[in-house]
């Protein structure tokens, strides 16, 4: 574990007593250490708080879309444990059509192992890393703010961290959000298991993935091979608790695969944010799913989670080298320009996708197995040759035709 006194971390404050680092990063899933590293990449000093000691799991399919693989630090060697290039699509177990592609669609990773090495590219750009730390609150007024240019990140063991520009990538239930002021417009409920299965039904998914969709509006359900395991989870809207539970309970017994033991079975909240949610309070922003960052049709994030941190760990060392609060406001409001301008445009289409999807799940399924172009579509999307919004732009009639469906 790195202490933040560690030599050359960080400078004297202006009273000369207390030490302030240029840019300090709260949590170290994807978005934060994608903001590190960002923000010690152009040489500041940056400290990056993760509450939990690394590696640790995450409720997450895992699939890495063009996207997210072309967001990564340069020399990152992705730790693939499967390479996906065919789908089966089901509509709630009937149905049954797989589609293949001649090259790579996507690839699967292990979350622990993943964001091990993204934490691990962000001290070698010179980030200093503290685990085990959980941040209580941030202050940017107070008795413990030296002056207008520091945030103090207040510990919950009462240690404060002071920081010329700080970045919330604390997950979804977010402290920082909190500060920040995030409002959500869309809480899904996601379930998962980690099933362990024998060689010979590992083979037959191999190279291969299942998405069903489901019987409750709006969800589906996914089956992603790695190794030795399958990750068999299902999505769905939060307060269909019950009914979300037995998808998953139905969905693994028609696989055939109920005998198996999971060897971890998880749930995770996620949320997505609202137009007009903030993405900044002076000094601090916020991203991936702290800023409720995803794709709503999908609930895809770590492509959002990894791009998001990035601009903010660009956008703050700009704030830390702000010497009054209108041109930290200035940074901010340009941050938030920046994710508006990409993924925002992304988020408004995949929120017409799934409106159109929760009405009509037949047609979008009948669409992506019995119609080449909605295919060639997804293909292009998932290895992120294009983006929801750009097929939008440039195929008119896609966007003519998603708004008839969506109105």
């Amino acid at each position: 574990m790195s202490s933040e006194n560690s030599a050359g971390g960080n400078e004297m404050g202006d009273e000369g007593s207390a030490q302030v680092w240029d840019v300090v990063v709260v949590g170290a899933g994807p978005a934060g250490a994608s903001a590190a590293y960002a923000a010690a990449v152009a040489g500041r000093r940056v400290l990056l708080l993760e509450k939990a000691e690394l590696p640790r799991y995450k409720t997450c399919g895992g699939g890495i879309i063009g996207p997210s693989r072309d967001a990564l630090p340069p020399g990152f060697d992705l730790p693939f444990k499967d390479r996906i290039n065919a789908v089966t699509f089901s509509l709630n177990g009937k149905y049954t059509r797989t589609r293949r592609s001649k090259s790579m669609l996507f690839g699967l990773i292990n979350r622990p192992e993943f964001d091990a090495q993204l934490v691990e590219h962000a001290q070698k750009a010179g980030a200093e890393l503290r685990t085990g730390v959980a941040v209580s609150r941030v202050e940017q007024h107070g008795s413990a703010v030296p002056d207008r240019r520091t945030v103090a990140v207040v510990l919950q063991d009462g240690e404060t961290v002071l920081a010329r520009a700080v970045v919330g990538a604390d997950g979804s239930a977010s402290r920082i959000g909190a500060h920040v002021g995030v409002k959500l417009d869309q809480v899904d409920l996601g379930l998962e298991a980690e099933i362990p299965v024998p060689e010979t039904v590992a083979d037959d998914w191999r190279g291969r993935v299942l998405i069903d969709w489901g019987p409750i509006p709006g969800s589906y359900g996914w089956v992603f091979p790695k190794d030795d395991t399958l990750t068999v989870g299902v999505i769905s809207a939060r307060g269909e608790g019950a009914a979300t539970k037995r998808y998953l309970e139905d969905f693994i017994g028609r696989l055939g695969l109920a005998g198996f033991e999971p060897s971890v079975s998880s749930g995770h909240l996620t949320r997505c944010r609202a137009d007009d949610s903030p993405l900044s309070r002076g000094r601090v922003l916020v991203c991936g799913d702290a800023a409720g960052l995803l794709e709503p049709w999908t609930r895809e994030g770590i492509s959002f989670a990894l791009r998001s941190g990035r601009l903010a760990g660009e956008w703050a060392v700009r704030i830390s080298e702000s010497h009054d609060a209108v041109d930290a406001r200035r940074q901010a409001l340009n941050y938030a320009f920046a994710i508006k301008a990409g993924l925002g445009v992304e988020m408004a289409v995949g929120k017409k996708m799934l409106n159109v999807f929760e009405r009509k799940p037949g047609l979008l399924h009948a669409a992506l197995t019995g119609f080449r172009p909605a295919w060639n579509a997804f293909a292009r999307i998932t290895r992120g040759s294009s983006s929801l919004g750009e097929l939008v732009r440039t195929h008119p009639m896609a966007g003519r035709a998603l708004s008839r469906f969506d109105g």
